[in-house]
């Protein structure tokens, strides 16, 4: 025999009460703020790691300053002097301190004048002198010294007795002009051999002469039987 349900004894749902319907929002609420603090912290690391970065960057960018202030310092230290060793027939030989452009008449002069006897018409006195030159005052009657009338600043007219007599020339204290009187080279190229001299000290040998711009090996063939160091 069959037993139909009472409905009587199935009442209505019972409706949610308010206290439930706030522990809802209460729980999506915790759970926003969970996944906000997240997002955060993991903006945060990035933030970090990329600052990081940034400055391990800068801290190796410096490098070019220093090579700045070498260069600058270098610089500063060309004092624009010429050192000479004054010698033959002055008053005071030794070496003398001259101001850039100085002539063979200044390095004469800081060497006390020329003595009695100094054969002056032998000189060029307007010829501009070296940094690290040797001048030679020859004294009336003097035999011309090998390379070296031209050291004391003869004409170049006349040709250095190096030259002239088939001596070699010393590179070490050869002029300009002593040195326009070897094969194929002109005031130009005498000019460099002079500044590499200032530059480098001294030739420490003939084949030294290779290091200078414009002379190669073809140049040299014909130079370095006719000069000294």
């Amino acid at each position: 025999m069959r037993h139909r349900a009472d409905p009587s004894a199935v009442g209505p749902a019972a409706p949610e009460s308010a206290d439930d319907r706030r522990s809802v929002r209460i729980r999506v609420g915790v759970g926003a703020a969970v996944a906000l603090a997240i997002v955060a912290a993991v903006v945060a690391v990035l933030v970090s790691a990329t600052a990081q970065q940034g400055s391990s960057v800068d801290l190796g960018t410096p490098v070019p300053s220093s090579a700045g202030a070498t260069d600058a310092a270098a610089t500063a230290t060309a004092g624009g002097r010429l050192l000479l060793h004054v010698t033959g027939a002055v008053r005071d030989p030794g070496i003398v301190d001259l101001p850039a452009g100085s002539r063979v008449l200044d390095a004469v002069a800081a060497a006390g004048g020329a003595a009695d006897g100094a054969d002056i018409a032998a000189l060029n006195l307007a010829r501009p002198v070296a940094d690290g030159e040797q001048l030679v005052v020859p004294r009336v009657g003097d035999p011309p010294s090998a390379g070296g009338a031209g050291a004391g600043g003869v004409p170049s007219g006349s040709g250095p007795a190096g030259s002239a007599s088939g001596a070699p020339l010393n590179l070490n204290t050869a002029t300009p002009a002593e040195l326009e009187t070897l094969p194929r080279i002109g005031p130009a190229l005498a000019q460099r051999i002079v500044d590499w001299r200032a530059a480098n000290g001294r030739f420490g040998a003939v084949s030294d002469l290779m290091k200078v711009s414009g002379i190669g090996q073809k140049l040299f063939d014909g130079l370095k039987d006719r000069v000294v160091v």
